[in-house]
């Protein structure tokens, strides 16, 4: 019999790095998941038993992989993709979500991104310590917001280090820091009415030698970002609330629900409401 523990992070004011949810699954012979997209990255820790995944490339191919306990795999945001469990020999697993500023730099440090899913531990011990680490976020869940940040730092540093495919790289450069700074400021303000001159502004650079700067480190435009934050947000309170898609919409700086919905179905094929319907873990108001 199929057995699912989820716990909830419960405190969102955390940009570096954060979690999102965490827990176990013991799946039944062939339970599938998906196809489904992800808003924050999720990484998976195949404790016993055996499975499939198919992730789609950056070039839009499907790739397949056998996996096996003490692999891990990783879905990045965006990315659509469908993992089922073995018929003869089940996988159980410990998964964590998680994302933030940093949360790429660290991923790419392990040798892990989105045409590179597969995680492999140096050794079958240095596996058991990172699921233990992960088994620790849905087993003291109870513990501080603070705490339980501190141990995904933890768990992070010990994904690198522990990687049979760690990657090294040079310290990032004073470009860099104003990027940072701008992505901590639309994430503190993309429920209001907020422009990307203004974001300019206060890194001080000009627009367009900002936008430059973005994109070349971020890989998409400014705008494209903010957009991004907002119906991110706007997902994960569909999800997880049963607050009127017109609230919603506000709360996530989209005053007027019909352009809202606009934006929304663009870039999730789905209308917000169709979308909820699939997706929320409470019933629609």
């Amino acid at each position: 019999m199929e057995t699912n523990h989820i716990s909830l992070f419960p405190d969102e004011h955390f940009l570096d790095i954060r979690p999102y949810q965490y827990g176990w699954e013991e799946c039944k012979p062939l339970h599938s998941f998906g196809p489904f997209v992800r808003n924050h990255y999720l990484l998976h820790y195949i404790i016993s038993g055996r499975g499939m995944l198919y992730s789609h490339s950056t070039n839009g191919k499907i790739h397949e992989y056998n996996l096996a306990a003490n692999q891990a795999f990783l879905i990045c945001p965006g990315q659509v993709n469908m993992y089922t469990a073995d018929e003869k020999e089940p996988w159980k697993y410990v998964w964590i979500e998680f994302d933030g500023i940093h949360a790429e730099e660290c991923l790419l440090h392990a040798g892990l991104e989105w045409d590179q899913p597969i995680y492999l531990p140096q050794s079958i011990e240095h596996g058991e310590r990172l699921r233990d680490r992960m088994l620790y976020f849905y087993e003291n869940s109870a513990k501080s917001p603070i705490h339980l940040i501190g141990q995904l730092y933890l768990f992070l540093d010990e994904l690198i280090e522990f990687s049979s495919s760690r990657q090294n790289f040079a310290e990032k450069g004073q470009k860099d820091f104003y990027i940072n700074e701008a992505v901590v400021y639309i994430q503190q303000n993309y429920n209001r009415k907020l422009t990307i001159d203004e974001v300019a502004d206060f890194c001080k650079l000009n627009r367009n030698h900002f936008s430059r700067k973005f994109k070349k480190v971020m890989g998409c435009s400014p705008q494209e970002f903010l957009i991004h934050q907002r119906l991110t947000n706007a997902t994960e309170l569909m999800r997880f609330t049963d607050l009127p898609i017109k609230i919603i919409a506000d709360q996530c700086g989209y005053p007027n629900q019909l352009y809202f919905s606009q934006a929304f179905k663009k870039c999730y094929g789905l209308s917000p409401q169709e979308w909820r319907k699939q997706n929320c873990s409470k019933p629609e108001r």
